[in-house]
């Protein structure tokens, strides 16, 4: 796990990640308070989807990336740094200071980006999973479910 590569403010992209060969996240709605879209760009080809919680595709998100996609590449620089970020998605930028409009454009322009909109129930059953975490009570006990090694044996 590495530490974000700065701070960000989780009100506007609640959830983001670089997962599935795919940058891919949650970003909250600007005149709904309930409403959130599923946003994803694949790495290589840079399909894209965006769609609300309850499936509509985003009106935005016709053929371009929409404000939610932008959204959502900005905070995944900000988490993961500009260089990775454009590592994974398969983008070459000039200079990585340019940071979320530079791999916004360069996705754009390499290959007009294409509509893929299977990844919006992974990617919000993701979301919805961490959210469980941030219910639970304070403890320093151990999650099953985020023990990833098996126990080590003393050798006798």
């Amino acid at each position: 796990m590495l530490p974000p590569a700065r701070p960000r403010k989780l009100a506007k992209v609640p959830f983001v990640e670089l997962a599935d060969g795919r940058l891919q996240g949650v970003v909250s709605s600007g005149s709904d308070i309930e409403r959130v879209y599923v946003s994803s760009v694949a790495a290589g080809d840079h399909a894209f989807a965006c769609s609300t919680n309850n499936n509509r595709p985003c009106g935005g998100a016709r053929g371009s990336f929409c404000n939610h996609i932008r959204a959502l590449i900005n905070e995944a620089v900000l988490q993961y740094g500009a260089g990775r970020v454009a590592r994974y998605l398969k983008v070459e930028i000039a200079d990585e200071e340019a940071g979320a409009p530079a791999i916004a454009d360069g996705m754009s322009s390499a290959n007009p980006p294409q509509a893929d909109s299977k990844a919006a129930a992974t990617v919000f059953s993701r979301f919805l999973r961490h959210l469980a975490y941030l219910e639970l009570a304070p403890s320093t006990a151990p999650l099953p479910e985020m023990q990833w090694f098996p126990p080590t044996r003393a050798v006798a």
